[in-house]
């Protein structure tokens, strides 16, 4: 699937809604993961900046567990008056309602988009007791080893799990996924060798890989990423393999949308400060921005092509 790169909006200072008083007390972000994993770094990045805008606090409320969906449900059912928004990204919002047959909240009934705020591939790493270097090495000690390899991931349905399922199926190999309760305790296990690889955002393992504790095989976009343009794609050896992260602000559905463009703006305005463009880009994130708009068409068309996926693939979860 194309994706299509959003234009920043222009930088000015922080808008104000049409009532003048939005928000007149602390704003709670949920973040549907555990802290410390790539959702939780970008909440906590923005949160920071939004908060320094609006003299307000950001509380970052992580809640995490069943592969996002108590975090999604709790945020659905939060009043619509803008003190509650959601870290969405392609898991929660688009690969899960691609999965289940039936979830507690509804990707777009339940939720206004606000803004899509960074893309980024995700990196196929491994632990170098593993001695997999690339994709064909991974690919040919699996199928030595069926069913004996394991990958991680922050939860069944994710992203990353996806990521696994659909390497599996484009090769024929069949690797083990060991679902954990968000990206950073599958972090933790692939550290410690329990398990053999992950696929996760470029914030969370490129620290690791600079030291030798991980291995970085490739990125999972369909060609090489400009901040990593030394790590091959996938689908160098994998033809029409793609996988890409993403991550927005949602708001419960019925929020005036007098303040979804008001924290539209300011997200904008966030995203153009020159340490959070330093941060993100150096990590091998890409920042987008939008219109609420631009971002509701891209989780439309995003559950489109993860249904397409679990069908071909034969993933469906209860």
């Amino acid at each position: 699937m194309r994706y299509v790169i959003l234009m920043l909006l222009p930088a000015c200072a922080l808008a104000q809604d049409k009532s003048g008083t939005f928000p007149a007390k602390p704003v709670r972000l949920i973040v549907p993961y555990a802290a410390g994993g790539p959702n939780d770094i970008v909440a906590r990045v923005l949160g920071q900046k939004l908060s320094e805008g609006w003299k307000q606090q950001v509380i970052i409320d992580n809640r995490g567990g069943a592969n996002g969906v108590i975090g999604a449900e709790l945020a659905a059912k939060a009043p619509a008056d803008g003190y509650t928004l959601f870290l969405g990204n392609a898991g929660v919002m688009a690969s899960n309602p691609a999965l289940y047959a039936k979830l507690p909240y509804h990707a777009e009934k339940d939720f206004a988009a606000v803004s899509l705020m960074v893309q980024a591939p995700l990196l196929l790493v491994t632990h170098p007791s593993f001695n997999i270097k690339t994709v064909a090495d991974l690919v040919s000690l699996a199928k030595s080893r069926p069913g004996q390899l394991s990958f991680g991931s922050g939860g069944t349905g994710g992203v990353a799990h996806l990521a696994g399922e659909l390497l599996n199926y484009l090769t024929g190999i069949k690797t083990v996924h060991i679902a954990y309760k968000g990206a950073a305790p599958a972090m933790t296990d692939l550290l410690g060798g329990q398990v053999a690889f992950t696929f996760t955002g470029p914030l969370a393992a490129l620290s690791h890989i600079k030291v030798g504790r991980l291995t970085g095989v490739a990125v999972t976009t369909r060609k090489r990423a400009a901040a990593l343009p030394d790590m091959p794609a996938v689908a160098e050896t994998i033809p029409n393999y793609e996988v890409r992260a993403w991550y927005g602000i949602v708001a419960p559905v019925r929020t005036p949308q007098s303040i979804i463009d008001r924290i539209n703006r300011d997200i904008a305005v966030a995203l153009r400060a020159p340490d959070v463009v330093l941060r993100f880009t150096h990590d091998g994130g890409e920042l987008v921005g939008g219109t609420p708009a631009s971002f509701a068409k891209l989780i439309r068309e995003e559950i489109a092509m993860w249904t397409s996926v679990a069908r071909q693939a034969h993933l469906a979860l209860d």
